[in-house]
């Protein structure tokens, strides 16, 4: 069963993506305002094709603590369900920062191509990030909001990926709050699987950190420390043998030393 309803899912989004990236297309001249909304038409149709195919559900905790300013959401990332719900989420537009090599996947490379979001060739290196900080701070003047990554990849359930400073670099250099955001979508929806599994995800957005009087390193530390814990606390059953191995530590460092 679900393999069919993989097999279904999959169908849904070929069978609608085609007409949503024509209708991008020939809305084109419209303003950005527009061609977003427009755009965002496809992810909300597959979120809601999750929910009614596949049986997986969401809920959101934190909303309250959006900022009314400028900011970049920097998220837990296990799962391609999160980059097509947050856009649907946010009160803001949001601006992804992604390698330019998606823009030529048909249909929709097309479609995001017209967002004016932030597209870059990594081999760059130092260059790309002038060019995010550059092309960001007009995007967050314009009151867009950018979002990234820290880990760079989606991860697997249950584990842990190193937190690049890329975003935090970013929010020093132009003084944007950073949304920390937890989701645990990969208990459903994991990275590079074609079967999906029915289920509650849970998206924690996080206070806004302020990156005042910071270094980098300490902001994407906290940003970590916090995403961290909140993982913990969504998915304690995947975190048990971290957990056990934590309380063995501390067994060993109290047992009395043993003496000749």
């Amino acid at each position: 069963m679900l393999a069919l309803r993989a097999v279904a899912f999959v169908v849904f989004q070929f069978v609608t993506v085609v007409p949503v990236a024509l209708l991008c297309l020939l809305c084109a001249p419209l303003p950005l305002h527009w061609r977003y909304r427009l755009t965002v038409i496809w992810p909300r149709m597959v979120i809601w094709a999750a929910r009614v195919i596949l049986g997986i559900r969401h809920r959101v905790i934190g909303m309250e603590n959006l900022p009314q300013a400028p900011a970049i959401v920097l998220s837990k990332h296990q799962s391609s369900w999160e980059t097509l719900f947050f856009p649907t989420l946010m009160p803001r537009e949001l601006c992804y920062v992604f390698k330019r090599e998606l823009l030529w996947i048909p249909f929709f490379g097309w479609g995001i191509g017209l967002l004016k979001m932030i597209h870059i060739n990594r081999s760059n290196g130092s260059d790309a990030f002038e060019q995010v900080v550059r092309q960001g701070g007009q995007k967050l003047a314009e009151g867009r909001w950018l979002i990234m990554f820290p880990e760079g990849t989606r991860t697997r359930a249950g584990s842990q990926g190193r937190y690049k400073s890329g975003g935090a670099r970013f929010a020093v250099r132009t003084g944007a709050l950073v949304i920390p955001v937890a989701v645990n979508s990969g208990e459903c929806w994991p990275r590079n699987a074609f079967i999906k599994r029915p289920g509650l995800i849970t998206v924690s957005i996080g206070p806004p950190i302020s990156p005042l009087g910071k270094t980098p390193d300490q902001l994407i530390g906290e940003v970590e420390r916090w995403i961290e814990a909140e993982m913990r606390r969504l998915s304690p059953h995947l975190y048990r043998d971290e957990q056990h191995a934590a309380d063995r530590g501390r067994d060993r460092s109290h047992a009395p030393a043993q003496t000749a």
